[in-house]
């Protein structure tokens, strides 16, 4: 079995071995010209972002050519789902591919302008996360077929919100503090090679919107414009080791 995944602050890695089997970044593969892979079960874990895929996880789905029994994808996410997952099984088919099981993962919302991450750290337990990824992995390793839908209104609401959800420019709002200490860690873990570090921190104009730099700063020195307070997450069933292995392409 193969897993591609895109992961920011490790929910959806942390899905993705649960699952088990090969896991490739995403972002360590974006710029190959050879996506061109062949196994027996090949899945896709990556998390929703205002109802929709991250960018560089559909510009990999319009890449990649992917030969298999069993095609699967999990989408996590922390408040609303919307039609990711249909708009991702649209994408594929578009592309000569057919997702046999298609299935979503609540977990916890890590955007900071909007979510406060201690009462997000303290809703865990009522989500069930735990008993929904067991369900999930039981129905990958049976090859199970089923595919997530969408009503009207949540197709019509996921159009609208990905038209309003433009991140590409997203860091350039972010400020630095005086406790920044130039480690860059900040660049190690954005999965789109969108910040550079020397005697300052710079952003460049193609950020994904993940919020990992602000999250995994071991200093918090970055900063979103607005947030409800200084708290901040990585899934504790990951390491900042293994977001940096996934995702530091310098």
């Amino acid at each position: 079995m193969t897993i591609f995944y895109f992961t920011a602050t490790g929910n959806s890695l942390a899905v993705a071995k649960r699952i088990g089997g090969t896991l490739i970044s995403i972002p360590q593969i974006a710029n190959s010209n050879n996506l061109h892979y062949k196994d027996d079960a090949i899945g896709i874990v990556f998390p929703i972002y205002w109802w929709n895929m991250p960018i560089m996880v559909r510009r990999f789905l319009d890449k990649v050519k992917l030969e298999a029994d069993y095609l699967f994808a999990i989408g996590t996410y922390g408040s609303l789902p919307g039609a990711a997952m249909v708009s991702l099984q649209n994408q594929a088919k578009q592309n000569g591919h057919d997702f046999a099981y298609t299935n979503q993962v609540l977990m916890l919302d890590n955007y900071l302008p909007v979510f406060d991450m201690s009462k997000q750290e303290k809703n865990l337990p009522k989500k069930k996360v735990t008993e929904s990824i067991k369900k999930i992995v039981s129905d990958i390793h049976n090859r199970k077929h089923m595919n997530t839908k969408a009503n009207v209104l949540k197709k019509a609401m996921t159009r609208i919100f990905v038209g309003m959800f433009k991140p590409e420019k997203n860091a350039l709002k972010y400020s630095i503090s005086e406790s920044c200490t130039k480690c860059g860690i900040c660049a190690q873990v954005c999965p789109a090679k969108n910040i550079s570090v020397t005697d300052k921190v710079k952003f460049n104009e193609h950020c994904e919107g993940c919020m990992a730099c602000l999250h995994l700063c071991p200093k918090n020195a970055l900063r979103p414009k607005k947030q409800k307070n200084d708290v901040r997450w990585r899934n504790p069933e990951t390491s900042l080791a293994e977001i940096i292995e996934s995702n530091n392409r310098t």
